[in-house]
């Protein structure tokens, strides 16, 4: 990570070009926080520098907020804290379930789709079946038999042999994964998670007593370093998304799930895996897009992470939200039998069962899947492309990968203002998420996401009214202003 340290320019000293770099590099989450700093002699031997460099580099940081140390245990990265800065929540508080006007104004931060056409008919179809539950009591703790049936069987088509007695279902993967950590972690525990990662997951870590293990994906999973952290930190316990990873969009392949389930067997962690996003694959669909013909058959999906690893070890998380509609409420986990029935048992304490309707109706979407995920497919692709060529157009200095699959594009800033951007735009009627929602200790100042889950023409004027908030900065500032701001 620092082998071109010395490319910030010329005229600039050596050590205050390694800080400004090791700054950077905590700033985008690939030098997580509290990570333990080579010494300074170490690193000018490494670096082939002076130890003098490496010294007043390591000063630096310590000035600015970025590393602290003491006598015996080195020196480690930090970030600054601004006084009295509270955390912005996950949702807008203005959330009202109705469509967000039209054009450059109101949430462009969810990454969630409108209804598609088959949800009216399925809840008339599911309306049509309830008056055979009505005699009974209406609680399915569990959820119902038909429905974790077609879960199942959705499981065991895609490679992973499953049976309805895997299947619990929830309102929604956020409760599974509630669910979840309250029976397989204890307060204190460390618990790997990707970085960047899903806000309301690191959240619900939190929540139940964990204390978040950062292990940077940007680009890719290092399998042989997860093994490393998970040694290091004691760390029994990760919860990771290689399905369409939710900010990035990458798909981990069945190679590193081989890797990955031999590393389970070995270390004894146990993995929560969250597939919402995995029917939302782009890969063959994105090109079909731009190219203006129809899209093609999708590729092959690796098998899910839980036919590689022990039964025991690996709890999948799965949701209607992004596929089908968020106000399904739907979710469910797949596991071993013995964990599902405790974790029914730890459900019926909590809220007794889920509505029957909305089960009703998944289970009939479910029955339309094929047709439903092509369709969604080829339209996220289509606002992907849109919104790619239109942030090409107004914010050229941004880099911009596209995903392989999910609904959204993580953004990479040539600045570190990812906070004041997501400020100027939100003035301007636009609210967006900026990137330190997804890191851990506010990392990630130099991205955004940048969900595609609205219309074509509301994702364009938004990236005019984004262009406009990105300038309204003016000049930027130099490195050492701006992070004093953050």
């Amino acid at each position: 990570m620092l082998t071109d340290w010395r490319s910030s320019g010329e005229g600039i000293p050596g050590y205050r070009a390694l800080a400004d770099r090791l700054r950077l590099l905590v700033l985008d989450g690939r030098l997580p926080v509290d990570t333990v700093l080579p010494s300074e002699r170490t690193l000018a031997e490494a670096l082939e520098t002076s130890r003098t460099t490496t010294t007043s580099a390591y000063r630096l940081l310590r000035e600015s907020g970025f590393a602290e140390g003491s006598q015996g245990a080195g020196t480690w990265t930090t970030l600054p804290r601004s006084e009295g800065r509270s955390e912005s929540p996950i949702w807008p508080e203005h959330l009202s379930g109705e469509p967000d006007p039209s054009g450059a104004r109101g949430d462009f931060s969810s990454a969630a789709l409108e209804a598609p056409p088959e949800l009216y008919p399925a809840y008339q179809a599911a309306i049509s079946e309830l008056p055979r539950f009505l005699p009974g009591n209406g609680y399915v703790t569990s959820g119902l038999p038909v429905l974790r049936d077609r879960i199942a069987q959705r499981y065991t088509e895609a490679g992973l042999p499953t049976t309805p007695e895997q299947i619990l279902v929830t309102n929604g993967a956020l409760q599974a994964l509630h669910l979840v950590l309250g029976l397989v972690m204890e307060r204190g525990d460390r618990v790997l998670v990707e970085h960047p990662t899903y806000p309301a997951a690191a959240q619900a870590i939190r929540t139940h007593g964990g204390r978040c293990v950062p292990l940077p994906v940007e680009a890719g999973w290092d399998i042989g370093r997860m093994a490393t952290l998970i040694r290091q930190t004691g760390a029994h316990l990760a919860y990771l998304m290689p399905d369409f990873h939710n900010p990035t969009g990458l798909l981990m392949d069945e190679a590193q799930r081989r890797e990955l389930g031999a590393m389970i067997a070995d270390t004894g962690c146990r993995i929560i895996v969250d597939e919402t996003m995995r029917e939302l694959d782009l890969r063959t669909a994105v090109p079909a897009a731009r190219a203006g013909v129809p899209t093609p058959e999708n590729l092959p999906m690796p098998r899910p992470l839980a036919a590689f690893g022990p039964a025991e070890h690996v709890i999948t998380l799965g949701s209607a939200s992004k596929t089908f509609w968020g106000g399904l409420r739907i979710g469910w986990v797949r596991a071993s039998q013995p964990l599902i029935r405790r974790l029914g048992l730890a459900r019926g304490n909590e809220d007794l069962s889920g509505p029957l309707l909305e089960q009703l109706a998944t289970a009939n979407l479910l029955e339309h899947l094929p047709t439903i995920r092509h369709q969604r497919q080829r339209l996220v692709a289509e606002r992907a492309v849109a919104l790619r060529d239109a942030l090409a157009m107004n914010l050229p200095g941004w880099s911009v990968p596209m995903p392989q699959g999910g609904i959204s594009l993580w953004c990479h800033l040539p600045e570190p203002r990812s906070s004041h951007v997501a400020a100027s735009a939100r003035a301007m009627g636009v609210w967006l998420t900026p990137g330190p929602r997804f890191g851990l200790d506010g990392a990630f100042e130099a991205r955004i996401r940048l969900p595609f889950a609205r219309p074509t023409h509301d994702l364009v004027a938004m990236t005019e009214v984004l262009a406009r908030a990105w300038h309204s900065q003016g000049r930027a500032h130099s490195l050492d202003d701006d992070l004093t701001t953050v």
